[in-house]
């Protein structure tokens, strides 16, 4: 345990999130997510929703502000309205940030395809469908 790090964050993704880069991207994934296939690094947190990940990721993960949509979500594939985890991806976010954040809502194959090619996947127990979000890491600016 260490002072001021959410206990949801552990060994493997700090460094996760310290090894990432400006641009990196971050995809925390639900239960039913084919995270093992599709992932270069996977850190897995089961027994903890997609929301309490990515809220705890955020105390410490600074999100890109030099792109207009710094986080994507996957799109129903039905076509129909918002999930509400979605609505709640994007509150947690705009608390982290200390207002609005953009969302891109991402086709499903897509979505696979950008979690394949992201730095790494954290893999939850959500059982929510479409509790799948990708973040971009961002830069903490000079003092």
């Amino acid at each position: 345990m260490l002072k001021g790090i959410d206990p949801l964050l552990n060994a493997d993704l700090l460094y996760v999130l310290m090894a990432m880069g400006h641009g990196d991207d971050l995809v925390i994934v639900d239960a039913n997510f084919p995270d093992t296939a599709n992932a270069e690094r996977l850190v897995r947190l089961d027994g903890n929703s997609a929301t309490e990940v990515l809220a705890a990721v955020l105390t410490v993960l600074p999100l890109d502000t030099f792109v207009d949509e710094p986080c994507a979500t996957m799109a129903p594939v039905d076509g129909g309205p918002k999930p509400e985890i979605v609505s709640e991806f994007e509150q947690i976010a705009a608390s982290a940030e200390g207002g609005p954040v953009g969302f891109e809502q991402v086709e499903r194959f897509e979505f696979y395809e950008r979690a394949a090619e992201s730095f790494a996947i954290v893999s939850t127990s959500e059982r929510r469908l479409y509790g799948n979000v990708i973040v971009k890491k961002g830069i903490i600016p000079p003092e």
